[in-house]
């Protein structure tokens, strides 16, 4: 009887030993993931791994092994873009300010900067090529003419009325240069009338022009009845 106790603990205690050696290998054996089902995982965030820089395969070793997403190491270094060249002092290279000046070829054109200028002071680190500023033209400076005195209301008239009358002239010293030995007259057009130097008439009618006695004798007209001939 004794015997068939101790062998029925003894068959407990290992039982019981087997049992607790399950329950804790369960949870580890429930822990570990397919490389499938870690493949998936990465490419559910595929986007966010690689920009973090978390390849397929590490983050599937890690995510097998059950530690946590494989994250990168020193991201990688940029490439110098010439912005950070500017910064950092280093000097662009023809190719980067090239790219520059095409980046706003539109803008740079419409201010004179060609490609070539601007790529040399460019690779200086100095400001982009500004076009020298054109010469103004000299603008031909013209000196107006002395204007002329404003003609008298006697000298209007005389040159209105006087246009393309033979003998007829707008002032009395053009008339005595035609005729030089015979008597100036006034003729008053709408009479017909001419009037001698010395007389109110003379160069004062509405119309009227100066003429060689002759002229206007010739012209049919006829000299005034109170006025005394010189």
């Amino acid at each position: 009887m004794r015997v068939e106790v101790g062998n029925r603990r003894l068959a407990g205690v290992i039982l019981a030993a087997i049992a607790s050696s399950v329950l804790i290998a369960t949870p580890a054996i429930a822990q570990q993931k397919t490389a499938k089902q870690c493949a998936d995982e990465w490419r559910a965030n595929k986007a966010d791994n690689q920009a973090k820089g978390i390849t397929e395969k590490a983050f599937v070793a890690q995510c097998r092994a059950g530690t946590a997403a494989a994250t990168p190491t020193t991201a990688p270094a940029a490439a110098p873009t010439a912005a950070t060249a500017a910064a950092t002092g280093q000097q662009k290279t023809a190719k980067q300010c090239a790219e520059e000046w095409r980046a706003n070829k539109a803008d740079n054109q419409a201010k004179g900067i060609t490609e070539k200028a601007f790529v040399a002071q460019c690779r200086t680190g100095t400001a982009a090529a500004q076009p020298a500023a054109p010469a103004e033209k000299p603008t031909a400076t013209t000196t107006a003419p002395a204007s002329k005195p404003a003609p008298t209301a006697r000298e209007t008239t005389h040159e209105t009325t006087a246009v393309g009358t033979a003998g007829a002239f707008a002032n009395e010293a053009l008339a005595k240069a035609r005729c030089p030995t015979d008597t100036v007259v006034w003729v008053n057009e709408e009479s017909k009338i001419y009037h001698f130097s010395g007389h109110r008439d003379y160069g004062n009618t509405k119309q009227g022009k100066y003429m060689c006695e002759k002229d206007a004798i010739g012209a049919g007209d006829r000299a005034a009845k109170n006025e005394k001939h010189p």
